[in-house]
């Protein structure tokens, strides 16, 4: 039961008008499916953000094709990681351009552009933690860094730059 498990990987682009519809284009290439557009919820006055604009696109893959696709997308950016990339439940690293996807050839109606990826990592019965009427502050089902760091060198054969610490 305390063995993790990758539970999601979410790949979105923000932007608005154009950059949001190549970006809907991009992501549907990448992974196959349909992506979702997301409606700002707040305002943002400096950015001339209001509630109900459209301000990104991202698609969400589980299972197998979550596997899959994360293998491909580690290895644009070399199957290494920065250590502060890494929380608990999660991690995240961005890709600069999309044409480094290995597969994946310029798409003139997109341009080109980067996007973000997050996978998402879980335990054995957090959907039962999820729905409990009486929340606790279990923190059981976390999963830690130190396991989320030892599974993608496992796995995926993944390094992990580490901070070097000066010595005064």
């Amino acid at each position: 039961m305390r063995k993790i498990k990758l539970a999601k990987v979410v790949l979105n682009i923000g932007g608005t008008e154009d950059k949001l519809d190549r970006g809907f284009i991009l992501l549907e290439k990448i992974s196959g499916r349909k992506p979702i557009k997301i409606k700002a919820k707040k305002r943002i006055p400096t950015w001339q953000v209001k509630p109900g604009l459209e301000i990104g696109t991202k698609v969400t893959l589980r299972g197998k094709e979550a596997e899959v696709i994360l293998k491909k997308l580690l290895l644009t950016i070399d199957n290494t990681l920065k250590e502060k990339q890494i929380q608990d439940n999660f991690f995240s690293f961005g890709i600069a351009e999309y044409i480094e996807i290995q597969g994946l050839e310029y798409i003139r109606e997109v341009g080109i552009m980067g996007l973000e990826v997050t996978a998402v990592f879980s335990r054995a019965g957090k959907k039962i933690e999820d729905k409990k009427i009486k929340k606790g502050k279990t923190k059981r089902l976390r999963v830690l860094k130190k396991e989320i760091e030892k599974y993608l060198e496992n796995k995926f054969d993944t390094t992990i730059l580490r901070k070097q610490r000066r010595e005064e």
